[in-house]
């Protein structure tokens, strides 16, 4: 039963993909569900997180350094006279 569901809910997700809707938080959702009865989607889901999460990381970084190269520019302006 948890097979055909998560299943379902997969399959859901990748339609989502092409089709408008929120493809991104129904496919881990699926995963989810199928990884508490299968190893092959625990897996798949914990390669998923770990690519996410350096995803937020790299983002993170960008974000840092472009808001310090903001800072600096505005440092840069109030010194001209």
């Amino acid at each position: 039963m948890i097979g055909i569901v998560g299943g379902t809910v997969l399959l859901i997700g990748i339609a989502l993909i092409v089709l408008p809707g929120p493809a991104v938080i129904v496919i881990p959702m699926g995963l989810a569900i199928l990884a508490t009865e299968f190893e092959w989607a625990h897996r798949l889901k914990l390669r998923f997180h770990h690519k996410f999460e350096l995803w937020r990381q790299q983002y993170r970084e960008k974000k840092a350094a472009r808001a310090e190269a903001k800072r600096a520019a505005a440092v840069r302006r109030a010194a001209q006279p």
